[in-house]
């Protein structure tokens, strides 16, 4: 699971400039994830092939308070991490760990499950799409001079 993350996050550094190295954050990060998923009512699934670890995706159930929100859309499923492999991708992978993570997410009473994607992670989003997902919010940034 450590060598998918890094993987990924090694990916969005080439996306984006916010990403840091996955080697530097990996351990931290998944830690972090780990607890997220234990305290949430989260679950982490992962693929196989013939017993070869292809990639692996984690979730879990997110509380929020917004005003001007729905109560279902206040109360969600939200999927953090999905990862396959470089040498295991367009086999289907993505969808299967998604509907496991559908799976063991609804069974929490939520109606909407969300997950995000760099803008410029066009297979991220293709997968998404193909799995049901329509775009729910954008996030836009500028860079600006701080002196």
């Amino acid at each position: 699971m450590r060598r998918a993350f890094i993987e990924l996050q090694e990916v969005e550094r080439t996306l984006h400039d916010s990403r840091l190295p996955g080697e530097a954050v990996a351990d931290r990060y998944l830690e972090w994830l780990a607890q997220q998923v234990r305290e949430n009512g989260g679950a982490i699934f992962m693929a196989d092939e013939d017993g070869i670890f292809r990639g692996f995706i984690a979730g879990w159930i997110v509380e929020d308070d917004h005003l001007i929100e729905t109560p279902d859309s206040n109360r969600c499923a939200f999927i953090s991490d999905l990862c396959v492999l470089k040498e295991a991708r367009g086999r289907g992978i993505a969808q299967l760990l998604l509907a496991a993570a559908e799976r063991h997410l609804v069974r929490h009473s939520v109606t909407r499950l969300r997950i995000g994607a760099l803008a410029g992670n066009a297979a991220a989003r293709a997968a998404y799409v193909k799995y049901g997902f329509s775009p729910y919010e954008i996030v836009f940034e500028k860079r600006v001079d701080s002196r």
